[in-house]
């Protein structure tokens, strides 16, 4: 399979809105494409996140990832949240997922980032099997808690 994966901008919502919508659903969402786009709009307007795409060679879309800065006060360096990754499902196994991590790894070390973080369910084994293959390491120091608001 030929793909290139590419720094998405804002005139790729088209193809990146029904990957979105498919993640969300992923994750038990209900499907609304409008709300998608609308996020995903805001997120480019107010340059809140990276998001890479990958694209076969007719441009169809096949999957994306979306970073999210961050800062770490403590070691006072700039971090990156992982916190979206979808590949359609037609296309899994085919490397796709292995290079936009990679792409995200290069960006964020291009521009002197200390780290990537991410998370993921506790039963995705593909998912981990994926993330330690290309070199990431489950934490074990710390537990994440969470608030509901």
């Amino acid at each position: 399979m030929t793909y290139r994966v590419h720094q998405a901008g804002v005139h790729d919502l088209d193809a990146i809105v029904p990957l979105f919508d498919a993640y969300r659903q992923f994750y038990k969402q209900a499907s609304d494409p409008d709300r998608a786009r609308r996020f995903l709009h805001e997120r480019f307007a107010h340059a809140e996140s990276v998001i890479f795409l990958a694209v076969d060679q007719d441009g169809a879309a096949l999957g994306f990832t979306q970073l999210y800065p961050l800062f770490s006060s403590v070691r006072c360096v700039r971090t990156y949240l992982l916190n979206d990754l979808y590949v359609m499902p037609a296309t899994r196994a085919c490397g796709v997922g292995a290079s936009l991590l990679t792409a995200a790894a290069e960006f964020a070390r291009s521009i002197g980032a200390a780290n990537l973080s991410l998370s993921t369910a506790v039963n995705n084994i593909v998912a981990q099997k994926l993330y330690e293959s290309l070199g990431w390491k489950r934490e074990t120091d710390y537990y994440e808690y969470h608030l509901p608001l």
